[in-house]
């Protein structure tokens, strides 16, 4: 893995093999990071499913005010936190090893921009962003990243969610989602 930009911009880390584990393509997070580049600065982070970290720490990296990270897999978990204290990332980077409904069953706290990346045969998109859309874990405007197969888009409830942007490259479909006001 690589972080594109920023201050760790060109840095190489190495991957925890895991099964499932996909970390977003090198080009796409390059597309994604255009398209936050205007809100990315101070935000409130969350890259739930994180696996590898590359979105969040991508993130924190283009100055990001801070970053939750929640993967379920002890052993990906635990490169993760290994490599946000070689990064010197820990006073704005926070990993938790678990799993991501349960995360998202407990007390919320409002992000800015939130990273669904979970893996494809997973299933776990759609309950996500309904609980996003639940109320309290989004603040007013937040964008929320979703990456999938290319093919299966989430379906989104037109009263809760619009597409801000999406594009598919190879084998995978990416969009930036917003909550209708």
């Amino acid at each position: 893995m690589r972080i594109i930009g920023g201050d760790w911009g060109g840095r190489r880390f190495p991957v925890e093999a895991a099964t499932g584990l996909r970390p977003t393509a090198d080009r796409n997070r390059e597309t994604l990071f255009n398209w936050l580049q205007p809100t990315i600065a101070g935000a409130r982070v969350l890259d739930l499913f994180a696996g590898t970290g590359a979105l969040g720490l991508e993130a924190l990296s283009r100055g990001a005010a801070s970053a939750t990270f929640v993967e379920r897999a002890r052993p990906v978990a635990a490169a993760l936190e290994a490599l946000v204290e070689r990064l010197e990332a820990t006073p704005r980077a926070r990993v938790l090893g678990m799993d991501a409904r349960r995360f998202l069953r407990s007390d919320p706290v409002a992000f800015d921009v939130v990273f669904l990346d979970p893996p494809f045969d997973s299933h776990g998109l759609e309950p996500a962003l309904a609980a996003l859309a639940q109320g309290g874990w989004l603040s007013d405007g937040a964008q929320v990243y979703v990456e999938t197969r290319a093919g299966r888009a989430p379906r989104l409830e037109p009263d809760e969610w619009w597409c801000r942007r999406d594009k598919t490259a190879g084998d995978v479909w990416f969009g930036l989602l917003q909550r209708a006001q």
